[in-house]
């Protein structure tokens, strides 16, 4: 499986293109959200000779939908996130809080929150539910090569917000802790925003990840 990341979008949202030998791939997060961003991502999937079959996400927030009804438009591709976010994608307030214009969104064909797995080419990708940063958040793990697409849910030395609508900070806390750090210290993590990380490294230096395992906090309430 080979990634290639590139930044979208006011909010350098980290969209990921993603494929393996039999050159089908799909897009994680396409927050491309205008005609020079979807040339900077055709130009990537034209160079590689790829194959999108889906626009994959993470959650629904528009800085990470931007360019999902222009893969289905121009390739096919189909829309995979949970419809427990389906709220944000038809709600144009987020964009409107800064000032933006949200693209049109496509309905959801594949819903993730009912899905245990993603397989595309010779690729799976296990679903992992990780509610916190909006009710449907999923995160994205193939466990061959250690790689885990976190969204907004775990950042490097940092989480996602959950001041939003449909945010939970217990629900992203026990997220991050039950079904993120077992999958073991070695394991990259690549994020919806900013720089890639480890598991490991967020073990030892992510502040909302320490104080919770120094029992400084109760992430329960």
């Amino acid at each position: 499986m080979d990634i290639k990341c590139v930044v979208f979008n006011p909010f350098r949202e980290n969209t990921y293109l993603v494929w393996d030998e039999t050159k089908e791939c799909i897009v994680v997060d396409a927050g491309n959200m205008n005609d020079g961003e979807n040339r900077i991502l055709q130009d990537m999937i034209e160079a590689r000779g790829l194959k999108p079959v889906m626009a994959v996400n993470t959650h629904g927030h528009f800085d990470h939908v931007g360019g999902v009804k222009w893969l289905k438009d121009t390739y096919g591709a189909q829309f995979a996130c949970s419809k427990k976010d389906a709220f944000l994608i038809e709600s144009t307030s987020g964009g409107m809080m800064y000032g933006l214009k949200c693209n049109e969104v496509p309905p959801i064909d594949l819903d993730l929150d009912a899905m245990e797995e993603l397989r595309f080419g010779s690729t799976v990708l296990k679903v992992l539910k990780t509610p916190g940063h909006t009710p449907g958040h999923v995160v994205l793990y193939n466990e061959e090569q250690k790689m885990l697409f976190t969204g907004d849910t775990l950042f490097r030395e940092s989480i996602g917000r959950t001041d939003l609508p449909g945010g939970d900070y217990s629900w992203i806390m026990k997220s991050i802790l039950e079904q993120i750090v077992p999958l073991g210290d070695d394991v990259t993590i690549y994020p919806g925003h900013e720089h890639e990380s480890t598991i490991g490294h967020e073990v030892l230096y992510n502040p909302f990840i320490v104080e919770v395992l120094n029992d400084e906090v109760n992430y329960k309430g």
